[in-house]
């Protein structure tokens, strides 16, 4: 057997793990409903036909119709509290039943929503349409948390950034497909011109759900509930020929050791468990990072309002249509700029400080621009171009690099109930801004206009100096050395260069299974039999 200082795992090609890349990109699509639904909800607020019908007429406002503020913040924020409510038990759902069945769980709620949904189409009633939002938001909930905890669970370190990052993608993608279908059905006067959009959300959940079959829960899981022989065989199936036998093995005995240790320092697993000893300080962690991205980037203001506020902005609704698919288009381009830049040349830690620089003078732009005496025309050049450049900006960065940050941040043990939290709490901070927004920019009450962002431009700011004081680097890390970094207590501007031992402890216990027999590769026997022995 080598030497441990000298058995590395290769930093291997994206085409390399192909296997492992498509099983991600596989669970990821459950991101996409999201990203549908978000920009079905957003858009639909400017399709005449489902004004037509929820809404009020009013001559005075571009398009001949407006929507009660009430009916505005429910549509948009229920979904985002089925979200939360769902979030929170994804801890329980996922740490006894694993991340394949919370998926399955999640599928089944989210056909019933969008049925719900579709019913309210045909009979016209407000509180039909408001239950089915609420039920899709639970089906949200879980699709984001168990799609994000998997890829984390099985990327390989040096990749995980890439596929975590494929959420954004297919948030992205959806947006794409929402805009695109929004503008297709945004001619029809009648109740079609939003139930097909609608009906679009179908296809995802019976994908995924087939999908999910031929797809093996996360090693880490089965580990965690003492099935060691699936959990190896899982772990093969998902690295397939990208790595030699030797090395899974010493990727298999360093999830078992560090999963072993979380175990041997606490004795009991359950919610409150995140607040205590090392734990605290990342779950903390966690929650700010959600935090600044979805309460303090301002995105949850463009995101489900941007083609409303265009238009009582005085942008012409077709050109609102088209704006709205371009800006989805070039996001698309820039998230796969961020990942490409994240995987060769920078840390999470610089992207994040990056995004919130941008993302604050993207808000400072337009709001000065709202504040200073111009024409009309320049007024409305210079908001869409300002909407434009934030949405590329959040894309590239703040957007798609929250996530893996985030599953990164939480401890193995717990990953379920931490990140199962922060999910509840992004989708309360997303709820109060869109709850919020309406009052701002809607002309019956404070009608701001592009002023609104002069409140963003400072969040942006307080984020960028809280990355900077608070947030570790931890590309290239597996997730059990990052668990030993946090367990040591190691300072935040230390983590990029703090040696960790895991590895090398992993190495030597496979050396002394082997009798240190080998040149270059230990015996046949598996990590399943030194877990036993140690048992």
């Amino acid at each position: 057997m080598s030497e441990p200082s000298l058995i590395t795992t290769p930093l291997s090609s994206v085409w390399a793990n192909r296997k492992c890349f498509l099983v991600c990109c596989l669970v990821s699509m459950a991101n996409l409903e999201y990203g549908l639904d978000s920009g079905v909800i957003g858009t639909l607020q400017a399709i005449p036909g489902f004004l037509a019908v929820f809404g009020y007429q009013d001559q005075f406002i571009p398009g001949g119709y407006g929507l009660n503020s009430t009916f505005q913040q429910l549509i948009t924020s229920l979904p985002i509290l089925g979200g939360l409510v769902s979030s929170l038990a994804s801890g329980l759902l996922s740490t006894y039943m694993g991340r394949r069945f919370g998926l399955w769980i999640a599928c089944l709620f989210t056909l019933i929503g969008v049925a719900i949904q579709m019913s309210a189409a045909q009979n016209k009633q407000a509180g039909t349409i408001y239950t089915g939002r609420f039920v899709l938001g639970l089906g949200n909930g879980f699709l984001q948390t168990f799609s994000n905890i998997y890829c984390a669970e099985v990327a390989p370190a040096h990749l995980r950034a890439i596929m975590v990052g494929l959420s954004t993608e297919w948030l992205l993608v959806g947006s794409i497909l929402a805009a695109a279908i929004t503008n297709a059905t945004q001619v029809r006067l009648d109740t079609s011109s939003f139930q097909i959009p609608l009906g679009v959300l179908l296809v995802l959940p019976v994908v995924l759900a087939v999908g999910l079959f031929f797809v093996p829960e996360t090693p880490r899981y089965l580990i965690n509930r003492g099935k060691l022989g699936a959990a190896r065989q899982a772990l093969e199936t998902l690295r397939g020929s990208s790595l030699r036998l030797e090395e899974i093995e010493v990727e298999f005995v360093e999830m078992v050791k560090g999963i072993e240790e979380e175990k041997r320092l606490a004795s009991t697993l359950g919610p409150l468990d995140i607040f205590r000893g090392t734990d605290k300080r990342r779950t903390l962690l966690c929650l700010g990072v959600a935090t600044a991205d979805s309460g303090g980037s301002g995105a949850w203001f463009f995101i489900p309002y941007s083609t409303y506020f265009m238009i009582i902005s005085g942008v012409p609704v077709r050109d609102v249509f088209h704006y709205h698919i371009i800006n989805t288009c070039l996001g698309l381009v820039a998230c796969n700029l961020g990942l490409s830049l994240i995987r060769h040349v920078c840390g999470r830690r610089t992207f994040l400080m990056l995004g919130a620089a941008l993302n604050g003078l993207c808000m400072l732009g337009m709001a000065v621009s709202s504040t200073v005496d111009t024409s009309p025309e320049t007024a409305r050049a210079c908001l869409v171009a300002f909407v434009s450049l934030f949405l590329i900006v959040y894309s590239l960065a703040t957007g798609l690099v929250t996530r893996p940050v985030a599953t990164e941040l939480v401890s193995t043990r717990l990953r379920a109930w931490s990140f199962g939290l922060t999910v509840a709490v992004s989708h309360l901070n997303i709820w109060l801004v869109s709850f919020c927004t309406p009052y701002f920019i809607n002309p019956e009450h404070l009608h701001w206009g592009g002023k609104y962002g002069y409140i963003w431009a400072a969040s942006n700011l307080a984020c960028l100096v809280w990355y900077y004081l608070f947030v570790p680097e931890m590309k290239g890390r597996t997730l059990e050395e990052i668990d030993e970094l946090f367990e040591k207590r190691v300072a935040t501007p230390d983590f990029k260069t703090f040696k960790t031992g895991i590895r090398e402890e992993a190495i030597r216990d496979i050396q002394v299974q082997s009798g240190g027999q080998g040149e270059g590769e230990a015996k046949s026997e598996s990590a399943v039999a030194v877990q036993e022995e140690q048992e």
